[in-house]
Parts: structure tokens; C-alpha cells; sequence
């Protein structure tokens, strides 16, 4: 039977990312864990997050990680938007959803910004799991991240969420998706008669 460092290291080179709620499941000690990442063997990303020094993470790094340390989250707004390649916005921080009396997560990198709905539906409506370096991160669709852009506008500014209308739109999204989506976000009246000016 394998030691636990050598069980560590083949769970780091099957992943990209790997959870220490993981290791801790594979009944792999934090003292293996700490001795691994002296070693070089393991790099922690963050608290709680370690990959392999060989691993191959993709551009979506910034948001496997959130995912990996807050798995409740729904990644949403401006970071979504460029996740779907929607619009020209460059998120400093990645955005995230959570619900509005969650406990906000402490993260030094990278930066979070956090918006809160009461909405239960806001959690499971247009929300898709993806999974990203091998931690499956939820991420608002592209019809529901431009309602919520207008939902938030006072965060983002309105001018992004027209701008993700008008793309969405030209990428054969049907005004009643977003309408519903709409809705069920409370903002149908401030999507209106955008909606009506576009079609």
C-alpha cells in the first residue's frame, strides 16, 4: 500500500487543482501536505489550494481557484462576462454571487468582489457548472450575466450591461430568454425598453 506522500504526490499529478478538503478525505495529514510543499514536491496557490509544480492550469486560474475556496459561490458579473468572451471588460477582481447573509470569504488573491441576493432562484437559474482545472466552478450563462449586469448596474455601470445586450443579441440569444431571466431578477422594467430599442 502506497505511503502518504507518494498517494499526495499521484492525487497532485491527477488534478490541476486539488482542495485541501480532498487531501483531508484521503486521510492525507497536513504535516505530509506542509512537508510536500518544503519540498517542492507541492505549490500551495492559496490557502487551502495546491497543485502540482508540473500541473498545466489554463487562463481560467483566477477563477478555479475562487470555486476551490468558495464552492457555494456563483461566479457572475464582469468576471462571467469575460469568461464568455462577452464585451471588452478587464476585471481586476474576480465577482462572485453569494447569498445575502453568507459570511464574506476571507481571500487575499486573487481579489474578490462580492455582490448578494436574496433571490433563492439567483443560485440555480442560468447557472451552469463548469469545471476548470478540474474544480467545478458555477458561472452565471450568458443571457442571465447581462440581467444581472443591469441587476448590479450601480456596481458594474449600465454601459456594460448594454454592451453585453447588444452581443448577446447578435449572438442569437432570443429576447425572451433574457426576459425571463429578467423577471425572475426583479429588473424586467429596466431591461424593457432596451430590449424593445435593440430588436
Amino acid at each position: 500500500m502506497e505511503n502518504k506522500r507518494t498517494q499526495l504526490l499521484r492525487l497532485a499529478r491527477e488534478s490541476c487543482l486539488l482542495r485541501e478538503e480532498r487531501l483531508r478525505e484521503a486521510g492525507i495529514s497536513s504535516t505530509v501536505i506542509s512537508q510536500a510543499v518544503r519540498a517542492g514536491e507541492l505549490i500551495r496557490l492559496s490557502r487551502g489550494v495546491y497543485h502540482h509544480p508540473e500541473a498545466e492550469l489554463d487562463e481560467n486560474l483566477s477563477l478555479s481557484e475562487v470555486a476551490a475556496r468558495v464552492p457555494q459561490a456563483v461566479i457572475t458579473l464582469l468576471s462571467a462576462l469575460q469568461f464568455h468572451q462577452i464585451g471588452t471588460q478587464q476585471p481586476h477582481a474576480v465577482w462572485i454571487l453569494l447569498k445575502q447573509n453568507a459570511v464574506t470569504p476571507r481571500i487575499d488573491y486573487p481579489p474578490i468582489e462580492v455582490v448578494r441576493s436574496k433571490v433563492v432562484t439567483s443560485f440555480s437559474e442560468g447557472v451552469v457548472t463548469h469545471t476548470l482545472n478540474d474544480i467545478p466552478t458555477r458561472i452565471t450563462d450568458p443571457a442571465r450575466t447581462v440581467v444581472d449586469c443591469f441587476k448590479y448596474r450601480n456596481r458594474v455601470g449600465l454601459d456594460v450591461g448594454l454592451e453585453g445586450l447588444k452581443e448577446i443579441l447578435n449572438d442569437g440569444v432570443k429576447p425572451a430568454q433574457i426576459m425571463e431571466y429578467a423577471k425572475k431578477q426583479r429588473v424586467a422594467s429596466v431591461i424593457r425598453p432596451y430590449l424593445d430599442a435593440l430588436v
